[in-house]
């Protein structure tokens, strides 16, 4: 069955269902703009963006933010994310491990002494 048969008035074409048209984020505190050693556009599209993100050992970002997302940690991570309200948390993270990570606005640093890297699926609304 084809999309369009499941309702009649509805017909999109290959391409608007198969979009990869890039939206860029609208935030100013995009990472990719303000700090692209560490994170890069692996893939984009209407719905998500997906970086992959690298960082050295005690490497730290500049204040940044992201949508809703999930991470997946190719290796394991221990990080301080300091945050605009002036808290900050300490985070350990396994490889292999996924995790749900909710928007927000934070600067990262790694804590570790080995180099870590990450995907980051952010969603689009």
């Amino acid at each position: 069955m084809q999309i369009s048969q499941l309702n009649p008035s509805i017909v999109l074409s290959r391409e608007a269902i198969m979009s990869t048209s890039p939206k860029r984020q609208s935030s100013a505190l995009d990472p990719v703009k303000l700090d692209p050693n560490h994170y890069k556009v692996e893939f984009e599209n209407d719905r998500v963006r997906v970086l992959r993100v690298n960082y050295g050992p005690g490497e730290r970002s500049v204040i940044h933010s992201h949508p809703d997302g999930i991470g997946l940690f190719l290796t394991s991570q221990h990080f301080r994310f300091a945050f605009t309200n002036g808290r900050s948390t300490e985070n350990h993270f396994k490889a292999g491990e996924v995790k749900w990570l909710p928007e927000g606005t934070h600067l990262p640093e790694n804590l570790g002494d080995q180099s870590i890297e990450l995907v980051l699926v952010e969603l689009k609304t």
